[in-house]
């Protein structure tokens, strides 16, 4: 089993190569200092797992998991955290295991054994992401509520957090808005620095006596403001209907 390690901590990189080079049958193939690095070797170096830190400077584990699952025949993520509050994210981002920090050999085997039963070394699977996901996760009191993202009219950010307005409310999901831009951008409009919104919510767009421009959602609600840099696209996004 060939496996990348992804941690922006040498040390953190150090203790888990130790820890593999004591495992049978597991080979150590390189190692990333981010996200983005780890994006690139996993293309270069075809790992069977990548074992994944989260809270990376630039792209953080989350989204470097998301896009190493959009690539042909993905290896199984195994996530290695000092933080547990990340645990419903990393599972929805379909990984094979959560391993909170100091790792201990014992539960990094545990670990290893459940991501070769879903990539047996050698041999390819379908990408667990293919394409943008179908729906949004939100932590709800303990528990994980599934957004499906046709029920999605807009995305707006909030100091650590984006709020998701949809058809039965609004919700807090971890993800940025530069994420979520770069996942559904076929389907969302930037309209503000904060705002995003769905491509079929947008009815018309409603300039106010002070020169601020407004869009008007066909499903009703606030109206939303729009920055002068977003509204050129957005008028033609509407001439064009």
């Amino acid at each position: 089993m060939k496996v990348l390690i992804a941690d922006d901590e040498p040390l953190a990189r150090e203790r888990l190569a130790a820890l593999l080079a004591e495992l049978d049958g597991v080979e150590c193939v390189g190692a990333a200092a981010d996200g983005h690095e780890a994006v690139e070797m996993v293309g270069r170096l075809r790992p069977d797992v990548v074992l994944l830190d989260i809270a990376m400077p630039g792209l953080d584990g989350l989204g470097a998991a998301r896009a190493i699952g959009a690539l042909e025949a993905p290896p199984a993520i195994v996530f290695c955290t000092a933080y547990d509050q990340h645990a419903l994210s990393a599972f929805d981002a379909a990984a094979a295991d959560y391993v909170l920090k100091p790792v201990r050999r014992e539960r990094l085997e545990a670990a290893l054994a459940k991501a070769r039963k879903l990539v047996p070394p050698g041999q390819a699977r379908a990408a667990s992401a293919d394409g943008p996901r179908s729906h949004l996760c939100a932590r709800l009191r303990g528990s994980l509520r599934r957004i499906p993202i046709e029920d999605v009219r807009y995305l707006q950010a909030e100091e650590k957090y984006v709020v998701v307005h949809h058809a039965h409310g609004e919700d807090l999901v971890e993800d940025s808005l530069k994420q979520l831009e770069a996942e559904y951008g076929e389907r969302f409009v930037r309209i503000h620095r904060n705002c995003l919104v769905a491509r079929e919510e947008l009815r018309e767009l409603r300039r106010l006596p002070d020169g601020r421009v407004h869009a008007v959602l066909r499903s009703g609600g606030p109206a939303l403001e729009v920055s002068r840099r977003c509204l050129p696209a957005l008028r033609e996004r509407l001439r064009a209907g």
